[in-house]
């Protein structure tokens, strides 16, 4: 889909493509082998689960003479001399950045109910996992990464495109989903994380039907 401009891809599960004047890749996972990707100029990875940084994904759109890939701590130490890139860089909860061509902003992603044993969250906060707010040619698009619906999230404003996880199980569930777009009010809301690892289409149509009265666009994966 287009906003803005901006091309918005969901190459699958967590990850997508925008292509404007920049192209930036996020979490890319199970890319197609037989398409040729554009290489990014800039990659972003949330955290160090293998559904999101996946080296060998990371390795067909990362060029070394052009990508600067962000990534958490963990995942940085994960890609560490195993992606070569123009630029590797820890992105860490927090922090801004104004980059040649766009911003981002990352702040906190964690589990607040979602816990692989009592007391033990499957995205403790401080695995130092991130969600993403990019503004790209003027359009502001954030990828919450896997998370809850945490105060971080309750305190954005002016997000045109929110792509917000629905499965469940490690993230929001389509109704808490539902609960952040309500909160964040953006101008699309896009679903995520289903049909990979955990969730299915369902989740993003029962997110769809939760939100009547807010633009919901539901992507084929490419």
């Amino acid at each position: 889909m287009e906003y803005g401009g901006i091309l918005i891809e969901w190459t699958g599960h967590d990850g997508f493509r925008l292509a404007g004047t920049r192209t930036v890749y996020i979490d890319p996972y199970r890319l197609d082998p037989k398409k040729q990707w554009p290489a990014g100029d800039y990659c972003f990875v949330t955290h160090d689960h293998h559904d999101h940084c996946s080296p060998e994904d990371l390795l067909r759109v990362v060029a070394p003479d052009r990508t600067v890939l962000l990534a958490s701590r963990g995942a940085h130490e994960k890609v560490k001399g195993q992606v070569p890139a123009k630029q590797t860089r820890v992105l860490a909860p927090g922090e801004s950045l104004s980059l040649e061509g766009l911003t981002v902003r990352a702040i906190p992603a964690y589990n607040l109910t979602k816990f692989r044993a009592p007391g033990v969250p499957f995205h403790p906060k401080d695995a130092g996992g991130v969600g993403l707010v990019i503004t790209l040619d003027g359009v502001t698009v954030f990828h919450a990464g896997d998370t809850d619906l945490t105060d971080e999230i309750r305190g954005l404003h002016g997000v045109d495109v929110a792509l917000l996880p629905v499965s469940g199980t490690y993230v929001m569930t389509a109704e808490e989903a539902a609960e952040a777009c309500r909160v964040l009010k953006p101008k699309v809301a896009i679903p995520m994380h289903y049909g990979a690892i955990v969730g299915s289409a369902e989740d993003a149509r029962r997110f769809k039907a939760l939100l009547p009265d807010h633009c919901v666009e539901i992507l084929a994966a490419t």
